[in-house]
């Protein structure tokens, strides 16, 4: 905070004194995660906001949440503007990738706000409440997918017997390709600071947007194929002793009295 204050911010010590040192028509920005903090957040903010003041969340909401909360908040005359947010970390260096929904004044009024964060075509009013998180939502499943793909063909590659140097191999798809993409910018850093990633244990966390996704497209009749598997395998990822893998050894076992490995005898 006191870095930030050095480069012109204005620190605050609390919800109520940030709020107080906002003059005008005020519009206050929510970074936290989904669930309940977004709820007491808004009920921190309500009784220090005047009508036609605006709360946006620019975390990953559920959708569904979102109408929800847009409902409740607009009661008091408070606007409510959800806005999906990507770029990660990079996002200071290359701008954000922003998706919003809500009613239409309020997201007029914060479009120069959206445009300084965003790179060139960078944002887009995508609809109604709940419009924003819907689409980042998307966003998020079809990122869950083309992850799983990248590291799929990746481990081709790593048990090929041509000792291939995946990074060279990432940096080439970059140039031309029909696979390139900035995730493959992030794979050429990573294989060049550990290629064959043996500091990295096989674990990988899901953040509830590859759920919500195929929740929704269950609502919607839709089959995501590519998207539930992904998420399943991270799934997987985090089970050391997989009872299901075990159970399939045990039953192979009985009916055709095929090999299994015991404890104790890896």
């Amino acid at each position: 905070v006191l870095e930030a204050e050095k480069k012109g911010a204005i620190a605050s010590s609390s919800i109520s004194d940030l709020v107080s040192k906002l003059e005008g028509r005020k519009a206050i920005w929510l970074m936290v995660p989904s669930g309940q903090i977004v709820d007491d957040h808004i009920t921190q903010l309500l009784p220090l906001l005047k009508p036609n003041d605006i709360i946006i969340d620019g975390g990953n909401s559920f959708w569904r949440d979102t109408q929800k909360r847009h409902a409740s908040v607009t009661s008091s005359g408070i606007h409510y503007v959800d806005c999906g947010t990507s770029g990660g970390i990079w996002g200071l260096q290359n701008g954000y990738s922003l998706m919003y929904g809500g009613d239409p004044e309020p997201t007029a009024f914060l479009e120069p706000v959206f445009k300084s964060l965003a790179p060139p075509e960078g944002y887009l009013y995508c609809g109604a409440s709940g419009a924003g998180h819907f689409v980042k939502m998307v966003h998020n499943g079809i990122e869950y997918g083309m992850m799983q793909a990248y590291a799929e063909g990746f481990e081709i590659m790593e048990k090929s017997p041509f000792g291939l140097d995946l990074s060279k191999v990432s940096k080439v798809w970059m140039n031309g390709s029909v696979v390139r993409s900035w995730l493959l910018e992030l794979a050429v850093r990573a294989f060049n600071e550990d290629p064959k990633l043996e500091s990295l244990q096989p674990y990988v966390q899901d953040s509830g947007e590859g759920r919500w996704t195929i929740q929704t497209a269950i609502d919607f009749d839709v089959p995501v194929h590519v998207i539930a598997a992904s998420l399943f395998t991270r799934f997987e990822s985090r089970q050391d002793n997989s009872f299901a893998m075990r159970t399939l050894a045990a039953l192979r076992n009985q009916f055709g009295g095929h090999a299994v490995k015991k404890k104790g005898n890896e």
